[in-house]
């Protein structure tokens, strides 16, 4: 074995100088990282008490309603004149329907597609 061998092979206390670097670095790392997380939490607003949370209405709680609504008709456009474009309309609004049924392609049916059933027969 030659020389230069020789001394790879025994052991350094350059390598333990290196690990021990390293883990100081570690440290430092995770310290920087602990004090930063103090300091942006100490920055957040504060959490709400008890009494600031949200209460529930004096009615109960709310409830969806199911309705069905038909939409505001588009403004006919005299012969001569341009088309509307849609930044020229305005908000179109829907309306309650006068009629609350449901509309059915057939009895049975709800008219989608995949709807799980074996089609009208």
């Amino acid at each position: 074995m030659s020389t230069a061998l020789m001394y790879l092979a025994e052991p350094s206390g350059l390598f333990s100088v290196a690990l021990f670097v390293i883990a100081v670095a570690l440290i430092a790392l995770l310290a920087g990282s602990f004090w930063l997380n103090c300091r942006m939490r100490s920055r957040a607003p504060r959490l709400p008490r008890a009494e600031e949370q949200p209460h529930m209405p004096q009615g109960g709680p709310v409830r969806e309603t199911r309705e069905i609504r038909e939409p505001a008709e588009v403004p006919k456009v005299a012969k001569g004149q341009h088309a509307l474009t849609p930044y020229e309309l305005t908000h179109m609004s829907t309306r309650t329907s006068p009629s609350q049924k449901r509309g059915r392609w057939h009895d049975g049916g709800g008219g989608s597609f995949g709807s799980g059933g074996l089609g009208h027969h």
